[in-house]
Parts: structure tokens; sequence; C-alpha cells
């Protein structure tokens, strides 16, 4: 008759916790074969890919800004490219397909939840491809301005001339009127300056414009306009002039020298620059009754 040894029921026993082992060796040598995988993929793009690529979009004269757009999102690509080529080699497809339904409702929910994000990362693409937005460019939009330091998906960051750092919602720098000072490579400089009625202004506008044409960094072509431009209480003259390195340093500095240099020779020239205070009257001033107007009106016809 046979019996059920003490050695058969041992294996019997033993033989749930070595299923579960060797289940546990195979996630191990998966979850090995996942992380060889990503870190090998990743140091290629990290270490080959992206700086060949940088170098490429930097030889074909591609601009800062959408240069730096390209590598972001190449980046964003190789460590996706990694994860994705690392769980398929480690056998674990399932984690991707579980995975591609879980986006898919993210993106649907975030969609009504977050429009206003998702409108600053559409901006963001529209500002990183658009030719007329580039780093360390100095704009003005809505009565603020500053140099653009970084542009990203959501936001461009831009240090004003306080030297602070903002974050501008990249939405509203593509839904305001924006406008670029350097894009052009020049830039007009305006100097407004009111003298008396009694000055002569042809010695005005020829002191302006020597002022303009001796100054090293001001441009001969376009060359200096000055122009007597209103007549109120003293009279207005403009000088415009153009120079040919636009940045908000430059700007300041030669426009400060000018009007300085003016100013002295205006005063040189005995020009008295207006003043749009209280002015002395002579005279006699007094008060007529209605009818005393009247009837000196009806004298005088």
């Amino acid at each position: 008759m046979c019996g059920t040894g003490p050695n058969t029921n041992v294996v019997s026993a033993l033989r749930p916790l070595e299923e579960l082992l060797g289940a546990y060796l195979t996630l191990l040598d998966n979850f090995a074969t996942f992380l060889v995988t990503v870190a090998l993929i990743y140091a290629v793009g990290r270490f080959v890919v992206l700086p060949a690529l940088g170098l490429a979009l930097e030889l074909r004269g591609t601009e800062r800004t959408l240069r730096e757009g390209i590598e972001r999102v190449a980046t964003v690509g190789v460590v996706v490219a990694a994860v994705v080529a690392g769980l398929s080699l480690a056998g674990l497809d399932f984690v991707l397909e579980r995975a591609a339904i879980l986006v898919a409702a993210f993106t649907v929910a975030l969609g009504f939840a977050a429009q206003n994000v998702v409108g600053n990362l559409v901006s963001g693409v529209f500002i990183v491809t658009d030719p007329t937005f580039n780093i360390g460019d100095w704009i003005r939009w809505n009565d603020k301005e500053g140099v653009i330091k970084d542009i990203r998906f959501r936001s461009t960051r831009v240090r004003t001339f306080d030297n602070e750092v903002i974050a501008v919602p990249n939405s509203e720098l593509t839904a305001n009127a924006v406008t670029n000072t350097v894009l052009n490579g020049r830039l007009r400089l305006t100097v407004p300056v009111r003298v008396d009625y009694g000055d002569d202004l042809d010695a005005v506008v020829r002191i302006l414009s020597e002022v303009a044409a001796d100054h090293p960094d001001v441009l001969e072509r376009p060359e200096p306009i000055v122009r007597v431009t209103d007549l109120g209480e003293t009279v207005e003259v403009v000088a415009s002039l153009w120079i040919a390195e636009p940045d908000r340093i430059t700007y300041g500095r030669i426009r400060s020298e000018y009007a300085r240099e003016i100013v002295d020779r205006l005063e040189e020239a005995g020009v008295d620059l207006g003043r749009t205070g209280p002015q002395e009257i002579a005279g006699e001033i007094g008060v007529v009754s209605r009818s005393a107007a009247t009837d000196e009106s009806a004298l005088d016809r």
C-alpha cells in the first residue's frame, strides 16, 4: 500500500514558494533589463544625439530661441524613447497599453480643467517658432518693457530695466501688440526741445543738427532730421536720430550724451530753453459791466 511520505509533503508545501521566488526573480530580471535599456538609450541621446542636433541647428543658422525650443522637445523625445524601449525589451508592454488609456483620459480632463495652461502651451509653440521673438531682444507690451531672457512653452521670462525677472504668460504676448525694438538692427531716437518764441529757430535747428552729426554713435544714413513739431506756450523742436546698436543701455547713453551736449550748445548760443510756467504780463486789468460794454459797442458803430 502506497502512502504519502514526508518528502512529498515538503515538496508540495515548497512549490508555491518556488513559484513566487521564480516570479520575483523574473520581475527583477525585467526591471534590470528596463533600467539598463533606459540608461543606455538616454546616454546615447544625451551625449551623442542632442549635441549633434544642436551643432546641426547652429551650423544652419537657426535662431537661438527656435534652437533651444527644438532641443527641449528633443530632450523629452529621448526620455520617452528610452522609457518605451525599456518597457518593450523588458516584456512590460502591458504597461504601455494601460498608460495609453490613462494618457488619453488625462488629456481629455486636462483640456477641460486647464484651458489656460493649454492656451499658454500653444502660444509658446507659436512664440518659439516666430522669428520676431528671440532671446536677448528688447520688447515693449502693455506699458511694460524688458529684455527676453528665456522662452518656455508656458511662459516667457523677461528681465526689466529695474533688474527684475517676470514670467509673462505666453498667451498675454500672443494676444497683445508687442513691439520689438531691435528686430531691424537700428532704432530711431527722438529728443524734443522747447524754446521761446523770441529765440532764433534757425540757430536751434542748426545746433541740434550739428550735435547729431558730431556724435560718433549716430548714423549718417538715415540722416538726422530736426523739425518744428508744435506751437503752444513754447515752440517744440524735435530731433530724430538713428542708432545702430538698439539695446537699452546704448539707447539711454546716447540719448543722455546728446541731450547734455545740446543744452550746453544752446546756452552758449544764448537760446533760452522754453518754460511752460506762468508768464509775466504788463498792463492794466479792469472789470467792465455787460451794459457798459454794450453802450461802448453802440457808440463805436
